[in-house]
């Protein structure tokens, strides 16, 4: 075999190549997702993704005999640094075929780029932040891969442990099913916690009602999620491009908010399980992905819980749990089947008790690997 040669994506061709290598990885494994390759685009475009603002980046192509056989990306979040008062590195967006050489050849191309910027650990797979697919998944692979998650392969993390790299975080996934009646107990929750006149839970029938809610519900995402590993908080305009690309395949009755005399104070945000349209589709949305998608937005028996948080003044007095009992029976509503709760910090004690409420079991878990850079 010949030698595996290393380069950094300069050109436009350079960069389809990027994008595009994880179908051709994958080809011959029925149960890979592709990305939205759309998204992808506006992803790695520096002038119109806002995070390229705040981080130093960078991509890395591996070669052998001329053959693009791996790929990888470095990030340096700046801002998250500053906040947290770190020197990481990261490393994200990696794919490979199942060859040490070329692993190891990315992640350390990737180590001497963040170690000459002063960085003293390097962790990952994380991207710009917890909003992009973070982790290796490395256990529960029996089961379908879906959207906004990892889609790696078994030997991917024990490639990565052995250049070295070892636990940072473990994040859970979480399916539960969706009862055909609303259980007593819930009832009774739902009761109790509705008799408080000092706020109330706000449901919508269109996203045009949803509109003017969607900053306040971004903004306390900036709050609530302070404590976040990963997290970065959203600017405005970051707001906007995020709302834009949800937009579409939100529906409104999957959107709960609370509202207090003072703000919005609570908010959780599900969508309907698009993967195996997207799967069907090969990643295109045109011409016929959007039909699909559609279609799924209507039929699909599976809820994906995107986001859902209560600003700390307001925890501990019940509206996690009003949000979920009415997001549920909005899910019996639609005759759904399942519930998917995905990448929970393991540590998050407080959401996985809220999970296993409603019955909810570990179906998956993802590990964030990091690994000194400090001689």
């Amino acid at each position: 075999m010949g030698e595996v040669i290393v380069s950094q994506v300069i050109t436009k061709r350079d960069k389809r190549t990027f994008i595009y290598l994880p179908s051709k990885i994958h080809r011959h494994n029925p149960s890979w997702l592709p990305p939205i390759y759309s998204d992808e685009w506006l992803l790695f475009d520096e002038k119109n993704n806002k995070s390229y603002r705040y981080a130093d980046t960078i991509l890395f192509l591996a070669y052998r005999e001329g053959k693009a056989v791996g790929r990888i990306m470095g990030i340096i979040n700046n801002r998250y640094n500053e906040i947290h008062n770190e020197r990481n590195g990261r490393f994200c967006f990696m794919e490979s075929y199942e060859d040490q050489e070329v692993v190891h050849a990315l992640i350390s191309k990737v180590e001497e780029w963040a170690r000459e910027r002063g960085m003293v650990k390097l962790v990952g797979p994380l991207g710009f932040s917890d909003k992009d697919p973070q982790g290796f998944q490395i256990e529960g692979f029996e089961h379908r891969k879906f959207i906004v998650c990892p889609t790696n392969d078994r030997y991917m993390p024990e490639m990565i442990e052995r250049e070295g790299y070892s636990k940072e975080e473990d994040l859970v996934n979480y399916l539960a099913k969706v009862p055909r009646e609303m259980p007593e107990v819930y009832q009774k929750i739902l009761s109790r916690v509705s008799q408080n006149n000092g706020y109330r839970v706000v449901e919508f029938n269109s996203k045009r009602e949803f509109k003017n809610y969607i900053v306040p519900v971004l903004e306390l995402m900036n709050q609530t999620f302070s404590e976040i590993y990963g997290f970065v908080p959203l600017e405005d305009n970051e707001k906007k491009e995020m709302a834009s690309r949800y937009m579409m395949i939100l529906n409104p009755k999957f959107v709960k908010a609370v509202e207090a005399p003072d703000g919005v104070v609570g908010f959780a945000i599900g969508i309907p399980d698009i993967s195996e349209a997207i799967r069907k589709s090969g990643g295109k949305l045109f011409p016929l992905g959007i039909i699909r998608v559609l279609i799924a937005l209507r039929t699909s028996k599976k809820l994906l819980m995107l986001l859902g948080g209560v600003r700390k003044d307001y925890r501990n007095k019940g509206l996690d749990v009003l949000m979920a009992v009415k997001m549920l029976q909005a899910a019996m509503d639609y005759r759904m089947e399942q519930i998917d709760l995905h990448l929970i910090l393991e540590k998050n004690t407080r959401m996985r008790a809220e999970c296993e409420r409603i019955g909810g079991q570990v179906i998956k878990r993802f590990r964030i690997f990091q690994k000194s850079l400090v001689n």
